[in-house]
């Protein structure tokens, strides 16, 4: 059995350096990119406080499409550009959203839903997939919570 998390009074910086390390020993060597989101998702939930909902999207044929996660039943299909998602898919870009109801065209999965942070994954220039956080509390993330997940995502880049 794994139990990865860190100390409650661990610093974020070095709580996310364990993620990444953890992420990094449950993926490393196993080629099967759906096993290696499942466990990272499962990770996430277990892992970081606050959240309702942690996983990934796929990019498919020119749409996201959901792929495992912890939480709620979710949207399946999101197009690019729409919602949170979508954005930082088409745009490539870290999405750290305070407050969900502010954010132009949300797409509401999840009505607890009050902030959101979405990390676009890249091989090679191009996304090919995004890790969602979603938390029930309005500003739940911040600039550390952004830069652990893009370390997160880069390992991932090549194991999904």
């Amino acid at each position: 059995m794994y139990d990865f998390r860190p100390h409650a009074e661990t610093p974020k910086p070095e709580a996310y350096r364990q993620l990444v390390d953890a992420a990094d020993a449950l993926t490393a060597g196993e080629p099967d990119g759906v096993a290696n989101m499942a466990n990272v998702a499962a990770l996430l939930g277990d892992f970081l406080p606050d959240l309702n909902w942690a996983g990934f999207y796929r990019v498919i044929d020119g749409e996201l499409v959901l792929g495992p996660f912890v939480g709620r039943p979710a949207c399946i299909r999101i197009p690019l550009g729409k919602g949170v998602c979508g954005v930082a898919a088409s745009e490539g870009k870290t999405q750290l959203v305070e407050d969900v109801h502010a954010f132009p065209g949300h797409i509401a999965c999840d009505a607890v839903t009050n902030s959101e942070l979405v990390v676009p994954v890249s091989r090679k220039g191009t996304v090919i997939a995004v890790i969602d956080l979603d938390s029930p509390l309005t500003a739940r993330f911040d600039e550390e919570d952004a830069a652990g997940i893009e370390a997160l995502a880069a390992l991932l880049a090549e194991r999904i």
